[in-house]
């Protein structure tokens, strides 16, 4: 569905809105490809010089908080019975809920701050958050320093390497594009080997409590 054109044709369309559009979305638990975006209209932003890379990461922070507090208020309001009902429609299965409660049981606003690294987390934290009865003033705190930093490191590293294949053109571009590619499967298989081994630890956990 999200192939390299797809995306690189609402990069040049739509910029940072676009950019902040996805991350709020995907913060709420709509599963879209919000960091694919971020990193595509940075890279975009240094290749091209068409974009600002300060509008591009203020805008994926900004909307990765709203759609977090969104997601959040949510999560508070419905808890945990209906996540159950209705959470497996868009991903959130009983495996996953309970990873959720294990997670924040011992973990707290790490797993707040923390999530918005793991793609695992990042969609469904904010309402894990919120079923769990987070203090909200503690949820935004980790909450705002996930999203800025997540912003920042994707967005001004992704603009880096934008400019980096600009500069140098040719094979070693070509090198490099091959790297990113390696790099972005390995790290999904990663994540999803590691959400296997999360899940059964917390069964366990919770199982003896």
């Amino acid at each position: 569905m999200w192939s390299e054109h797809t995306i690189l044709h609402l990069v040049e369309r739509y910029g940072p809105g676009l950019v902040g559009a996805f991350a709020a979305l995907e913060a709420t638990g709509v599963p879209l490809p919000a960091e694919t975006i971020l990193v595509a209209t940075a890279v975009y932003a240094g290749t091209s010089g068409r974009l600002s890379i300060a509008a591009v990461v203020a805008a994926a922070a900004a909307g990765a908080i709203l759609g977090d507090n969104i997601g959040y208020a949510i999560g508070r309001t419905l808890g945990y019975r209906a996540l159950h009902r209705w959470g497996g429609a868009f991903g959130l299965t009983d495996a996953r809920l309970t990873l959720g409660r294990y997670l924040f049981r011992r973990h707290g606003a790490k797993v707040v701050f923390a999530g918005r690294f793991v793609a695992l987390l990042r969609t469904f934290v904010s309402l894990l958050a919120g079923a769990n009865r987070m203090e909200w003033p503690h949820f935004l705190a980790s909450n705002a320093a996930g999203g800025i930093l997540w912003a920042s490191a994707y967005g001004f590293g992704a603009y880096a390497l934008g400019n980096e294949v600009k500069r140098i053109s040719g094979p070693a571009a070509t090198v490099l594009g091959i790297a990113a590619v390696i790099a972005v499967v390995v790290g999904v298989f990663y994540l999803r080997r590691h959400e296997a081994e999360l899940i059964a630890q917390s069964q366990r956990a919770m199982a003896e409590d």
